[in-house]
């Protein structure tokens, strides 16, 4: 079909809509039923007694009535072309052709309807499915999306339910589940399984009896759930490329990342299960990646640690156990580990009573010293921190869902100076503590940060 360019736009998948030149015209019930009933036709001419009888549903016709029918037709002809003529003078002649067919009873005035493409929305629709179903799967894509986007509801919305309109309201139909099953697959070819499931989700709503649609959603589905594993929460910020994660699971299994380990002001580092528990993340840290030798990693820490001036040193008497110089709060040594690092945070204070201790402005002095750190040292890959404050040293100010906070807004916080700080924070919870955070305000958080902008100032997390 030639394309021309026109003012004119009429909608029919949903109820019935005319525009012209951008604004909605008001037809009367009747005028409105007349021009779907000439759009269902598809192009056809259709004798003026045919749009009478399908119209005013007349089922009886004496012969006086005729003359009375038909004028009645003319009338909504011209009500309808007059419609078109807003766009300009002849747009309605163009669009409704007169023509005249031969039959039994004599001459037969015929009308017409001719849509271009870009005026009728079922026209466009069917034509970028079909050039989707000859194209290569991102611009296939592209194209769907299109057209679905121009779908309102039931097609032909006035009349879908009466004879001359049950073809064309079946072809549109099929022609939509062709295009959302063609988009799900070319989602899938594109390795966009997370675009994919909506479009699937909806199809299996729409024909609970499709056996098909619903393999391709637990295939799908499945496939979800294994490229995710632990990760409960996958956030890009804005204009940065930069994730924020959360999975559930341990520490150390984030094999592709650099490590944060909360430290003492003291920098113990032997688990002897006073000073140092065996179970925390400090004796793991031993056990895991230094393969049980604390003396190898006190040699990292006391050559990054020579570049901080000591607060000062305890007595052996105040101090019997563990190490007696004190470093600030906030102290931050990147220790080599393999191709990574670890990153020793020092946020709490360990008594001369072997409690450590923390709080809230002490969590985040040193959570916003620790990022420039990891921009400095980190070599530009994924950082994974615990739910640092959940130990033995605990922060009992704050809640878990505040700590997560805490880390993160910190971290978006950083990006403000450096947005090289890191491609992916990771933020990993253990299963114990899940229950009691509350996710979805930090997916709040997050949308928050983007609405702002980076160059926002950050809100503030108690």
């Amino acid at each position: 079909m030639q394309i021309r360019t026109s003012c004119v736009r009429v909608s029919v998948l949903g109820p019935v809509r005319l525009d012209v030149n951008g604004t909605p015209v008001r037809l009367t019930p009747l005028t409105a039923r007349l021009l779907v009933r000439l759009i269902a036709a598809d192009g056809e001419a259709v004798t003026a007694r045919q749009l009478y009888r399908d119209v005013w549903q007349q089922t009886v016709e004496l012969p006086h009535q005729e003359l009375r029918n038909r004028n009645e037709v003319q009338k909504r002809i011209l009500e309808l072309r007059r419609a078109f003529d807003l766009a300009g003078p002849g747009h309605g002649a163009r669009i409704i052709r007169t023509g005249q067919l031969p039959s039994g009873r004599g001459i037969q005035s015929t009308y017409q309807l001719d849509l271009a493409e870009e005026e009728l929305d079922s026209t466009e629709f069917t034509c970028l499915v079909g050039d989707a179903l000859r194209a290569a799967p991102a611009s296939a894509v592209r194209l769907l999306a299109e057209a679905l986007r121009l779908w309102r509801g039931r097609p032909l919305t006035e009349v879908h339910d009466e004879e001359f309109a049950s073809a064309p309201v079946r072809r549109l139909a099929r022609l939509r589940q062709t295009a959302l099953r063609e988009l799900v697959d070319g989602h899938i070819a594109l390795g966009r399984h997370d675009l994919a499931l909506p479009v699937a989700e909806q199809t299996v709503r729409e024909r609970p009896d499709d056996v098909e649609a619903a393999a391709v959603l637990t295939r799908l589905n499945a496939r979800l759930r294994e490229r995710h594993g632990g990760e409960l929460l996958r956030h890009t910020l804005r204009g940065l490329r930069v994730d924020v994660v959360v999975v559930r699971g341990d520490l150390f299994d984030q094999e592709d990342a650099n490590l944060v380990v909360g430290f003492s002001d003291t920098f113990d580092t032997f688990p002897d299960d006073v000073v140092i528990s065996r179970e925390s993340v400090q004796g793991q840290l031993v056990d895991r990646l230094f393969g049980g030798r604390h003396k190898l990693l006190d040699v990292h820490l006391r050559r990054g640690l020579g570049r901080f001036t000591p607060l000062g040193t305890e007595s052996v008497r105040t101090k019997r156990r563990g190490r007696r110089v004190r470093y600030p709060v906030g102290t931050v040594v990147a220790v080599p580990a393999g191709r990574r690092r670890v990153f020793a945070l020092a946020y709490s204070r360990l008594g001369n009573d072997l409690r450590a201790r923390s709080g809230p402005a002490d969590l985040r002095l040193s959570l916003e010293r620790l990022w420039p750190s990891v921009a400095l040292h980190g070599l530009f890959k994924p950082v994974a921190i615990p739910l640092i404050g959940t130990g033995l040293s605990r922060i009992v100010e704050l809640d878990r869902t505040q700590l997560v906070l805490l880390i993160v807004e910190t971290f978006t916080q950083s990006l403000r100076q450096d947005p090289a700080v890191s491609p992916e924070l990771r933020v990993v919870i253990r299963a114990d503590d899940l229950e009691r955070t509350d996710l979805s305000a930090v997916e709040a958080f997050l949308r928050g940060v983007d609405e702002r902008g980076p160059a926002a100032p950050p809100a503030t997390v108690p």
